[in-house]
């Protein structure tokens, strides 16, 4: 029996290329909406890219990534970790990042997970700002240990971001026992991170003429320790000699409550020299404040402290979006630069629809 060929016609319709399945009528492909479970479950696991996404949402001025943002940190509270709070501040220059490179580096070799949250200057101009601190942390950002998150400051006190509390929060929540917060180094930021953390570190150079304006400004009281980098090379005896200045100045300050004495030591963060006797120093200060009671009460403080700060935040930010506060405000705002009403008054009567409302 003759088998017959079965030939393919040239005008048979070949299948065409499936498209997504979540495209909408312009040909736009929908995004997801990723359910508050699913972030929950993946922060806790440590995925990191949920964890990142997570905090652009607390970052988000959009009301229904707020909301989500809010759910998100209240299941989260119920599992955050135990940790360190570190602060790092220093003058623009004085090696900050590579100084953070250097302990989160040490930290991750010893077993620990490191997050840092280094918060970048942003224009008051074009309102942009660089966010390089990962491409300053080339061989952090590598670690799997380690997650590095910079934050726009925007308009926030002195460089700190707005949401850094609660991207603490969430980073504890995905395992993270020590997290470093880094400063901008300029305004009130040291004031606001201090308020934020456990252990508040000052960068300091030898021989960079800001030793009594450290002192001036008060920095040096909050200061837990004083570490001057760049000790090495030709830098190391004028080191020495700032170490000495310092532990003189040091003196001068009353002691803290928690019985802690702040200590000056040395490091050359770019060499990694010393590193591990700064993470002594950390170390001593969290036995000594775990066995008196003071860290948890310091925790506490900080907690109270900021209920009041968000509560004040909500309240601005409440007034600035008062639909007759926005219409006014252009009014009186005008005959303020005109002088035709003083300061105080157009306050006041801004604050008079406030009242009433």
């Amino acid at each position: 029996m003759t088998k017959h060929k079965t030939h393919k016609s040239a005008l048979t319709e070949n299948d065409g290329v499936q498209q997504p399945k979540m495209v909408n009528a312009r040909g736009v492909i929908k995004k997801k909406d990723i359910s508050v479970d699913t972030y929950v479950s993946e922060i806790q696991k440590g995925n990191r890219v949920f964890l990142s996404k997570a905090i652009t949402l607390i970052e988000s001025t959009n009301s229904k990534h707020k909301e989500k943002a809010n759910t998100i940190l209240k299941a989260c509270l119920q599992t955050t970790h135990e940790s360190v709070r570190i602060g790092i501040t220093g003058v623009p220059g004085v090696g900050k990042s590579t100084f953070i490179e250097a302990l989160g580096l040490y930290l991750t070799s010893i077993g620990k997970k490191v997050a840092v949250l280094a918060v970048d200057p942003s224009s008051s101009i074009t309102k942009g700002s660089i966010l390089g601190d990962k491409t300053r942390m080339e061989d952090l950002v590598k670690d799997k240990n380690a997650f590095i998150r910079p934050s726009p400051s925007g308009n926030s006190l002195g460089g700190v971001a707005r949401k850094t509390r609660e991207t603490i929060m969430l980073c504890e929540a995905a395992g993270f026992d020590t997290i470093i917060i880094e400063t901008v180094g300029v305004g009130q930021s040291e004031t606001a991170v201090h308020s934020m953390v456990d252990f508040f570190l000052l960068l300091k150079l030898a021989g960079a003429g800001d030793q009594l304006q450290g002192i001036k400004r008060g920095i040096i009281e909050m200061a837990d320790s004083i570490v001057i980098n760049k000790a090495d090379g030709a830098n190391l005896k004028p080191a020495q000699l700032a170490r000495t200045e310092f532990k003189r100045a040091l003196q001068m300050y009353p002691h803290k409550d928690n019985g802690w004495i702040p200590k000056v030591t040395m490091c050359s963060a770019i060499k990694k020299h010393n590193i591990d006797d700064v993470w002594e120093i950390i170390t001593s200060y969290l036995n000594l404040t775990n066995a008196n009671a003071s860290f948890t009460k310091r925790r506490q403080e900080q907690n109270k402290f900021w209920l009041l700060q968000t509560i004040e935040e909500q309240l601005k930010d409440n007034f600035y979006k008062h639909p007759k506060v926005v219409k006014l405000l252009i009014e009186l705002t005008k005959k303020v630069e005109d002088g035709q009403v003083s300061p105080f008054d157009a306050a006041e009567q801004l604050l008079q629809i406030e009242r009433t409302s």
